[in-house]
């Protein structure tokens, strides 16, 4: 009595499922192991209501033949139908359960490419995001998750690089894409690619903040993109959530300043940072105290030496400030000596102005 009522099925796969577990038989409990699959087919087959079941079948198949070769596409094919009819996996535990049948199924049987392997990983992460948003519990799931994936060991940074980074070149408006190529460069910190700083561009393009401006900025300096990292600090000051960042940013554009050649503007910025955060004050004026050192061959005029070295005072005053004791020794050395500031009619302890960029008025002084 085959169509007697579905009950038959619910209570068969029940029954067979607790021969399979009670009897020490090993060729006897997989007759039991495939009655219960049998007992899903015949169900099928007279009833329409695989979407109740089917996510049960999966379940009892992945337990029973998860070691097993030839059975493994079966194991696999089932969570998927399951989810191609339910749209979901009720239980986020049955997510990892899915995922290393797939994982199994690959190693038993090369059933995939890493690409393959990735967009089903994609696809589950995507139905754990769901779930999660719906108030379910899928921490565990996802942490399993990431495990199975490292166990694969489908990813390195040259695979990032030479297999996804291409398929992005490619279609740069693959945001599923670049989000994976972030997200697999941050785990397995291949930060250096090429990739990484496309899908990151492309993140911050849609999400700027902070942190995506600052990551950006670093790797156009690697590059020696100055302007390029000009750009992303400027945008990172304004996206600044707190004056240690804002001082963070102003800090490497003073730098960045520096090496275009823009002095006045690295001074300024550099003296910003300290109104920000003045515990840098040291840094601040060691960087503009070598700024100084360094303006000399710019600054000099050939007129009077006493003017023309009054920047390495001014020099020795900033790393002063900064209580840099070797740059002042450094400085002081280049100081003029008694004999020039007499020979112009100059004394110690008299002002000059530096004149120039730095335009500062300091107090002469000798080396000697």
């Amino acid at each position: 009595v085959p169509e007697l009522n579905p009950s038959i099925y619910q209570n068969g796969t029940k029954i067979y499922d607790e021969a399979s577990k009670i009897t020490t038989d090993e060729a006897q409990k997989r007759v039991y192991q495939d009655s219960v699959m049998t007992l899903f087919i015949k169900r099928g087959q007279l009833y329409d209501d695989e979407t109740k079941w089917i996510e049960n079948k999966a379940y009892y198949a992945y337990g029973y033949y998860k070691d097993v070769e030839e059975m493994l596409p079966n194991v696999v094919a089932d969570f998927e139908r399951a989810i191609e009819l339910n749209g979901e996996l009720s239980l986020a535990a049955l997510y990892p359960a899915y995922f290393d049948a797939i994982r199994r199924n690959d190693g038993y049987n090369d059933a995939y490419t890493p690409e393959q392997v990735l967009e089903k990983y994609g696809e589950i992460q995507k139905l754990l995001a769901k779930a999660e948003a719906d108030g379910k519990d899928v921490a565990t799931a996802k942490s399993q998750m990431e495990n199975l994936l490292v166990a694969m060991d489908l990813i390195d940074c040259d695979f990032i690089e030479n297999t996804m980074g291409p398929k992005l070149a490619a279609d740069p408006t693959n945001e599923a894409l670049a989000d994976q190529i972030f997200n697999y460069s941050v785990q397995y910190k291949c930060y250096s690619t090429n990739a990484f700083l496309q899908a990151l561009e492309i993140k911050h393009a849609k999400e700027p903040s902070f942190s995506t401006s600052q990551v950006i900025a670093m790797r156009y300096m690697q590059e020696d993109n100055t302007a390029g990292a000009e750009e992303m600090w400027t945008q990172a000051l304004k996206l600044a959530e707190n004056d240690m960042q804002k001082a963070d940013a102003q800090m490497e554009l003073a730098k960045i300043y520096v090496k275009q050649g823009k002095k006045s503007a690295g001074r300024a910025a550099a003296k910003e940072v300290a109104n920000l955060d003045p515990s840098r004050t040291s840094d601040i004026y060691s960087l503009i105290g070598g700024m100084y050192m360094n303006s000399f061959n710019d600054c000099k005029g050939g007129e009077s030496r006493a003017k023309d070295y009054s920047i390495y005072i001014a020099a020795y005053n900033a790393y002063q400030k900064a209580g840099d004791s070797s740059g002042m020794a450094n400085a002081r050395a280049r100081f003029p000596s008694k004999e020039e500031l007499f020979t112009e009619g100059l004394q110690v302890g008299s002002t000059i102005n530096t004149g120039c960029w730095i335009g500062e008025t300091v107090t002469l002084a000798t080396r000697d």
